[in-house]
C-alpha cells in the first residue's frame, strides 16, 4: 500500500485551505453583507441560495461522472482542478465586489454570481476530492491524508472567519456600508491568488494513477442507482447528511444568534475559538481512529459535538462565558466529524470497485458533494427563510418570536439531527480487517478468480 510523504500530503491539502473561502465568507458573512449592506431581502436571499444549491444535484454527479470517464494526457482529475480554480477565483472576485445598484439589481447580481460560484466550485472540488482516494489504498494512511486535508479546511475556515475582523483591525476603513465593501474587496485580493497557487501546486505535484477505463453504457440514472445499492455508502451518506444539516444551521445563524440572543458583539471570537479547538484536537481523533477504528471515533465525535451544543438552547442575554465554554467543548469533536467520514468514504469506494469492477471516485464524490451542499442549502435557505417568516428585521431589537426561532434553529434542531445521525451510523459495517479483505478480494477478482463478498459471504462475485 502506497505511503505518501509530508510534501505530497501538504500539496494535496493546500487547495482545501484556500477553498475554505467558499465556506465561512459565503455561508456566514456574504448573506449578512448582501442583506444588511447591499439591500437583498433576507427571504429572497434564503430562496436564492436554496434554489441554486438544488441545481448542484445535477452538476455534482455530472462532473463526477465526466471526470471518471475522461481521458487526457494530464489525467482524469487534474485538468478540472486547474480550470476550476481559474473560474472559481473569477467568481469570488465578482461576488465579493458588487456594484452600487438598487435592491432589485443587487438581487439579480447576487443570484447570477452565487450560481456561477457554486458551478465553478463543483468543477474543481469534485475532481479534487476524487483524487484523494486514488492516492493511497492504505486504510490508516487515508485517515492521515484526509485528516490533513480536512484539518487544512478547518484552518482555512478559521482564517476566513477571522479575516474580516483582522482586516478591520489592521486597516483603517470607513464606517458603515463602505467599510464592509472595502473589507470584502481586500478579502478577494487575498483569496483569489491563493486559490490559484494552491490548486496548481496540487496539480503539479501528482501524477495520477493509471486506471483502465471500461466502457460504461449505463446512463447517469443507472449509475446513481447502482451506487446507492452500496449498503455501506448508503448508511454513511444518510447519517452524514442528517448530521451536516444540523451542523450547517449554526454556521448560517451564528451571527444572528450571538447578536440577538446573547446580545454580544463577539461572534468572530466564538468562531475562532470553535475552529482553533477543532484543529488542535483533530490529531488526537486521527490517532484514535488508527487505534480504535474510524467508526468508533466518528460516533464519539458526533456525541461530543451534540452533547455540548444542547446546552446552547437554554442561554440568553449575557451568557457569553457559558456559551464560550460550550463552543469549546463542541469544537473538540468538530474536526473528526469532517475528516473521519472522508476517510470512511474512501473505503466505501473500494467496496464499490469490488462489486462493480470499476473505479468510480467521481460518482461517489459527486453524490457526497450533493449531500454536503444540500445540507448547507437547507441550513442557509430554510434557516434564513424561517428567520424572515418569524419577523426578522435587520439592525433593530428583535421580537420574542425571532429570538425563540433563533434558539430553536441554532441549537435544538442541530442536536436532534446529530442524535438521529448517530443512531444510523451504528449500522456502518466496514472495519480495518474487513477493508483488508475487500482489497485482497479486488486483487483476486482482477485476476479472474471468483471471490466471496466480505460483507455477505453468501454472495459470490465472479
Amino acid at each position: 500500500m502506497k505511503k505518501l510523504n509530508w510534501t505530497q500530503r501538504t500539496a494535496y491539502a493546500a487547495p482545501a485551505f484556500a477553498l475554505a473561502v467558499v465556506g465561512i465568507p459565503v455561508y456566514v458573512y456574504i448573506p449578512k453583507f448582501y442583506t444588511d449592506v447591499i439591500g437583498v431581502h433576507v427571504s429572497a436571499m434564503g430562496l436564492i441560495l436554496l434554489i441554486v444549491r438544488l441545481f448542484d444535484a445535477v452538476t455534482d454527479p455530472a462532473i463526477g461522472l465526466i471526470s471518471d470517464r475522461i481521458q487526457t494526457p494530464f489525467g482524469r482529475r487534474r485538468p478540472f482542478i486547474a480550470v476550476g480554480a481559474l473560474l472559481t477565483g473569477a467568481a469570488v472576485l465578482l461576488l465579493f465586489n458588487p456594484p452600487h445598484v438598487d435592491a432589485d439589481a443587487a438581487t439579480v447580481w447576487f443570484m447570477v454570481l452565487i450560481f456561477l460560484l457554486f458551478l465553478f466550485w463543483t468543477v474543481i472540488i469534485v475532481p479534487y476530492e476524487s483524487l484523494g482516494p486514488e492516492l493511497t489504498f492504505d486504510y490508516n494512511e487515508r485517515t492521515t491524508l484526509f485528516g490533513m486535508r480536512d484539518g487544512a479546511l478547518i484552518a482555512g475556515t478559521l482564517v476566513a472567519a477571522a479575516s474580516p475582523a483582522a482586516i478591520k483591525a489592521l486597516v483603517s476603513l470607513p464606517e458603515g456600508g463602505q467599510g464592509e465593501r472595502d473589507t470584502f474587496f481586500i478579502l478577494s485580493v487575498i483569496y483569489v491568488p491563493l486559490i490559484f497557487a494552491s490548486a496548481f501546486w496540487c496539480v503539479w505535484t501528482f501524477k495520477e494513477r493509471a486506471v483502465k477505463l471500461t466502457v460504461q453504457r449505463d446512463n447517469i440514472v443507472k449509475q446513481l442507482s447502482s451506487s446507492l445499492r452500496n449498503r455501506p455508502f448508503r448508511i454513511l451518506l444518510i447519517s452524514y447528511t442528517i448530521s451536516a444539516i444540523g451542523n450547517n444551521l449554526p454556521a448560517t445563524l451564528i451571527l444572528y444568534y450571538v447578536e440577538y440572543v446573547l446580545h454580544s458583539t463577539r461572534a468572530d471570537l466564538y468562531l475562532v475559538l470553535y475552529f482553533v479547538t477543532g484543529v488542535l484536537f483533530l490529531p488526537l481523533w486521527v490517532t484514535g481512529a488508527k487505534r480504535y477504528e474510524k467508526k468508533l471515533m466518528w460516533l464519539l465525535s458526533m456525541a461530543v459535538n451534540t452533547g455540548a451544543f444542547s446546552g446552547v438552547f437554554f442561554l440568553g442575554p449575557g451568557d457569553e462565558l457559558a456559551y464560550g465554554i460550550l463552543v469549546f467543548i463542541s469544537g473538540i469533536g468538530f474536526g473528526a466529524t469532517l475528516a473521519i467520514p472522508s476517510a470512511i468514504q474512501a473505503d466505501v469506494i473500494d467496496y464499490d470497485e469490488l462489486i462493480s469492477g470499476q473505479r468510480r471516485e467521481g460518482l461517489y464524490i459527486g453524490l457526497w458533494s450533493i449531500a454536503k451542499k444540500m445540507a448547507a442549502a437547507f441550513g442557509v435557505g430554510v434557516g434564513l427563510a424561517l428567520l424572515g417568516v418569524s419577523g426578522y428585521v435587520p439592525n433593530v431589537k428583535q421580537p420574542d418570536s425571532v429570538v425563540f426561532s433563533l434558539r430553536v434553529l441554532y441549537a435544538l434542531v442541530p442536536c436532534i439531527c446529530n442524535a438521529v445521525a448517530i443512531v444510523i451510523a451504528f449500522a456502518y459495517p466496514i472495519s480495518g480487517s474487513i477493508h483488508k479483505n475487500i482489497r485482497d478480494a479486488i486483487t483476486l477478482r482482477s485476476a479472474g478468480e471468483p471471490v466471496f463478498d466480505p460483507l455477505d459471504s453468501s454472495q459470490v462475485l465472479k
